[in-house]
């Protein structure tokens, strides 16, 4: 019942999609660059190849759907979370709506259709049948955004069992997971810095 009503509090929240993104502005500028990508991968203890791999892929990706008034391109590849909307890109879940807002409905049916082994959970194969699940015809942009978000979820926030857990998936979508991975990489670090 919680739940649910966390649920309800989200969807009528419009900026869920830009708390989903604004981790990533170290600065609170309202703008990612590259490099700000670069240090919340690394924050929340993703390695330095895929904290760079991340930040270019997702900047160039994403840079020039979400600049205003986008002439020419910008090769500081800046991201703005006012308009992060506009860079939703196809065969995805249908989580976000196009504002932006998240779909409780479309949420419950990731687990409805695709978690057979545990119902609060994905394993590794019923993640990859979820984003074959929602490719669209010759949307080739979207196959490779959509299984790029998955693995690096799944490589960065699977628990000892190797299972993608709805409370991470739903953490995931509002923001807050990425909060709490830097957190507990924080306090990972102080422990092992007070046992030297």
């Amino acid at each position: 019942m919680a739940l649910e009503h966390e649920f309800e509090a989200i969807e009528n929240d419009q900026n869920v999609l830009q708390k989903h993104v604004a981790f990533f502005d170290r600065n609170n500028d309202g703008v990612i660059y590259p490099w700000e990508t670069f240090q919340g991968f690394r924050a929340i203890g993703s390695g330095i190849l895929l904290s760079s791999f991340a930040s270019l892929f997702i900047n160039m990706g994403l840079s020039g759907k979400t600049r205003p008034g986008k002439k020419l391109p910008n090769l500081l590849y800046p991201i703005h979370i006012e308009n992060i909307k506009m860079a939703k890109h196809g065969s995805d879940s249908g989580v976000y709506d196009t504002h932006g807002r998240f779909v409780p409905a479309k949420f419950e049916e990731i687990f409805h259709k695709y978690a057979r082994t545990n119902p609060d959970a994905l394993t590794a194969d019923e993640l990859d049948k979820f984003v074959k699940g929602n490719r669209e015809p010759k949307d080739y942009g979207g196959w490779i955004g959509g299984l790029s978000e998955w693995k690096i979820l799944y490589y960065l926030a699977k628990d000892k069992n190797g299972l993608l857990k709805k409370e991470t998936i739903k953490a995931v979508y509002d923001g807050s997971l990425f909060e709490k991975m830097a957190e507990e990489k924080r306090n990972s670090s102080k422990k092992k810095h007070i046992e030297k």
